[in-house]
């Protein structure tokens, strides 16, 4: 199929092709067009591929004001979570942005700086108007607080049990994950595992289920939990799990494995312990959390639970479709998987990794 625009016929109407000039430089009908915007899911990959080459050869952008007007949405929807700087929020919106991407939707990214302001802002629909609903990853807001704030706006959550009746919830089983990063490091033969990275004072939602994991894991492994093996941090980054961690070494702390909170506890971890002339795994085997892009390019590469963030997207983005088409009912919650992804720094007992 060729993909020349004539010059006479589109060259001034750049900004203003229709749907119409779409179907028929494509050969198709419109409403096989619109089934492509609008990134219905049947549609054949040739059909997909042929419609989307004429909507590039033609630079078609979507009317979104008309089409508002028109159906009452904006095929946009927006994404809010803590903090992008944090590796794993930033990598799990490139793949929201992709998966949107493949069904027709722009995505609006909406940081909350894990505050109840910033969150009570991203339910209430702060794009009232402009998005046809929001993935959301609370840190701080309690059900009631959200259920009172979020009127009309179709939310799907992510992350752990916190949702009103009527919302979804998306996320990975972080008990059971933390249990089986427990048990990796028992098959390794470690029997003083410490936990690095949960929050000094009251612990987050994910710092306490990650923690109770780590109790299974120890109770399953015929382990002692010894709460003077649990290390917090003040800071949230590497460089507060490496203060942390480094303290606790120079104060006497023996361990010979370590499950930490993120990948970013791990980072520090692994750097407090080389300044003091340790290694990973020779004196302490550590396994990290998120399994961010960075973990497999250290030295030793990070062992790291990995979550299966496009399942993660994928069933999000299914019952957020489902709520704006105005599925009623009960919330639902979806668990995705996850895996031991085995590198370096812990792995398994014959010495190979993935």
């Amino acid at each position: 199929m060729s993909t020349h625009v004539p010059a006479q016929r589109y060259g001034e109407r750049v900004g203003q092709v229709t749907l119409q000039d779409v179907a028929e430089h494509a050969g198709v009908s419109m409403k096989t067009v619109s089934n492509v915007v609008r990134g219905y899911r049947h549609v054949s990959d040739a059909m997909r591929v042929r419609v989307q080459e004429s909507i590039d050869a033609l630079g078609y952008r979507p009317n979104v004001s008309g089409r508002s007007l028109a159906t009452g949405r904006t095929n946009m929807l927006a994404f809010a979570f803590p903090d992008l700087r944090r590796p794993y929020f930033a990598e799990l919106a490139h793949v929201f942005s992709r998966v949107c991407a493949d069904r027709g939707y722009q995505l609006l990214l909406e940081e909350t700086a894990g505050a109840p302001r910033g969150e009570l802002s991203a339910v209430r629909g702060r794009e009232a108007g402009v998005v046809d609903g929001v993935v959301i990853h609370p840190q701080v807001l309690t059900p009631t607080e959200i259920d009172g704030a979020r009127g009309d706006t179709a939310v799907v959550f992510l992350g752990e049990d916190v949702r009103p009746p009527g919302a979804d919830l998306v996320a990975i089983d972080n008990v059971l994950a933390a249990a089986e990063a427990v048990a990796h490091l028992a098959a390794l033969g470690r029997r003083r595992i410490g936990f690095l990275g949960h929050e000094v004072g009251e612990q987050s939602r994910t710092s306490a289920f990650r923690i109770e994991g780590y109790r299974d894991g120890l109770t399953a492994a015929g382990l002692p939990f010894d709460a003077s093996l649990c290390v917090p941090r003040e800071v949230g980054d590497a460089r507060g799990a490496e203060h942390a961690f480094g303290q606790a070494l120079d104060a006497g702390l023996s361990i010979d494995g370590l499950l930490c909170r993120d990948d970013l506890a791990a980072v520090g971890a692994l750097r407090a312990m080389r300044l003091r002339g340790l290694e990973a795994p020779r004196d302490v085997a550590v396994v990290g959390w998120d399994a961010i892009g960075l973990a497999a390019s250290l030295v030793p590469s990070l062992t790291s639970v990995a979550p299966d963030t496009v399942a993660l997207a994928e069933a999000a983005l299914d019952r957020l479709q489902e709520r704006i088409a105005g599925r009623p009912g009960d919330g639902r919650t979806v668990v995705v998987g996850h895996r031991i992804l085995v590198g370096e720094s812990a792995p398994y007992p014959d010495g190979s990794v993935d």
